[in-house]
């Protein structure tokens, strides 16, 4: 129990920090300690948190330009993107009005020779309508004076004449 009895005579007089009768020996150490954690973060703790501070606004500085770097080239990238997207439709369209060009050239081509092909069938066909329209007039004609000469022989007998019946049949008809 001796134990105890002191343990309760230190318990009565409190802690020694609160006790005002040992503040007076309490003040210098006080003094001396706010210097030392002064002198130690003014020149120790301080510095290393600037160097840390700085270290980390120049990193964020880098990454900034690097970033400004990667959208200066995205654009050149979409400009570079848009100018051969331009010049690749411009070439379909250089393409497309060849091939619609060579396709009129092959469409007058063969226009031209469907009409050639026409012509000569036409041209074919007018000289076998002439052929047949002379033959025609030739058959009128033999046949006009095959009749004459057979009504004249039926009319009058002794004066039929067959030379100058086809010649007033020719004659007639304008030949």
């Amino acid at each position: 129990m001796a134990h105890g009895a002191a343990d309760a005579a230190h318990g009565a007089t409190g802690l020694p920090q609160l006790d005002f009768s040992t503040w007076g020996s309490q003040i210098p150490w006080l003094i001396i300690t706010l210097l030392v954690l002064y002198y130690i973060i003014s020149r120790i703790a301080l510095p290393r948190i600037g160097g840390v501070i700085e270290e980390r606004h120049d990193a964020i500085e880098d990454d900034l330009d690097r970033a400004a770097e990667f959208k200066r080239q995205a654009a050149e990238a979409e400009a570079a993107y848009e100018k051969a997207l331009a010049d690749a439709r411009a070439e379909a369209q250089a393409i497309a009005q060849a091939t619609r060009d060579e396709i009129q050239k092959e469409v007058d081509a063969a226009t031209a020779k469907a009409d050639a092909e026409i012509a000569a069938r036409a041209a074919e066909g007018e000289a076998r309508i002439a052929e047949i329209r002379a033959s025609a007039l030739e058959s009128v004609e033999a046949v006009a004076a095959e009749t004459a000469e057979a009504l004249l022989g039926a009319l009058a007998p002794d004066t039929a004449d067959s030379a100058a019946v086809k010649a007033a049949v020719s004659d007639r008809l304008g030949n």
